[in-house]
């Protein structure tokens, strides 16, 4: 459905993408992980065909942009990382609106329902929360009844509820058969929504795969964080020669163990502490995830960038 060879893109002699080749399968939701500024809304607004590489190549849906962009406009969905829309007109308008762009347009019943916004469907878009003009967004990018979306991280600033219902709908997504890239700087969303992630820092894709097979990468079952009392001491070295430990990270005043047997670490942990005289803070366990992905290539966390 994509396919990019090598995309670079300079923004204000800055280069944003760098080298960039991924491919985005029928049928699956692809997901760009990052922190803000990592490229992925440059890369994805090349894929749209909203901006152009400076090197490199791109086809969509077997098309390329240069020669094929409107069928291409016809056949594809896409919801900005903003949305700006006319506030004093009703879901309903809006909707007819962006309908009225096409030749083949979704009825309009059929795509309010799809976003569950029927209840508003009478009322004004300055109306609406947050997430319900989420929801109208991605309602837009529906009424082409396209093969492939473009959501360019559709629930920033969004709260709990509001993203987990937009979770669901893009799930409906795939189940239909439908194609998805997406990005996004929320790991658990991507875990949570993605057959495959690419992971993007400073313009370039720095790994990718299933979100099992990045995580698989750690060689780790389980990462184990920890804190001592300040005075107190443990070295790199003496983590590292515990038996199950696969790697060692010490972090503004906490360390980070990868481990394999976790049944083995923690006692063995908890010996070596007691012997050094270093009594605990804090302790954690928690699987692996693509945060430890990013933190484990970079050496940084995504929260952080």
């Amino acid at each position: 459905m994509i396919q990019t060879d090598a995309l670079t893109k300079q923004l204000g002699g800055r280069t944003v993408v760098s080298d960039v080749t991924f491919r985005c399968e029928p049928g699956t939701v692809t997901g760009f992980l990052g922190p803000n500024g990592a490229g992925k809304t440059t890369t994805i607004e090349i894929c749209e065909g909203l901006n152009t590489p400076d090197e490199g190549d791109v086809e969509v849906l077997g098309l390329s942009w240069k020669s094929h962009a409107l069928e291409l406009q016809e056949r594809i969905g896409i919801s900005l990382q903003e949305t700006q829309l006319a506030e004093k007109i009703t879901v309903e308008e809006t909707v007819n609106l962006f309908r009225s762009f096409y030749r083949k347009a979704r009825p309009l019943s059929e795509v309010i329902d799809a976003v569950q916004l029927g209840e508003k469907q009478k009322s004004r878009v300055g109306q609406l929360s947050g997430g319900q003009k989420q929801r109208l967004a991605l309602a837009l990018a529906l009424v082409s009844d396209p093969e492939l979306f473009f959501l360019d991280e559709p629930t920033t600033g969004l709260d709990p509820q509001s993203r987990r219902q937009l979770w669901e709908l893009m799930a409906t997504f795939r189940t239909s058969g439908r194609t998805v890239l997406i990005t996004t700087h929320y790991m658990e969303e991507a875990e949570q929504l993605c057959d495959r992630v690419a992971i993007v820092d400073h313009g370039k894709v720095i790994a990718q795969g299933t979100p099992n097979e990045l995580i698989a990468t750690l060689g780790a079952q389980y990462v184990v964080e920890f804190g001592v009392a300040d005075g107190a001491s443990v070295s790199e070295s003496e983590l590292s020669s515990l038996g199950g430990v696969v790697a060692v990270r010490h972090e503004e005043g906490h360390w980070r163990l990868q481990v394999a047997e976790l049944h083995m670490v923690v006692p063995a942990l908890l010996a070596l502490l007691d012997r050094k005289g270093a009594p605990l803070t804090e302790l954690r366990t928690h699987a692996p995830t693509l945060e430890d992905v990013f933190v484990s290539l970079t050496g940084r966390h995504l929260r952080d960038v």
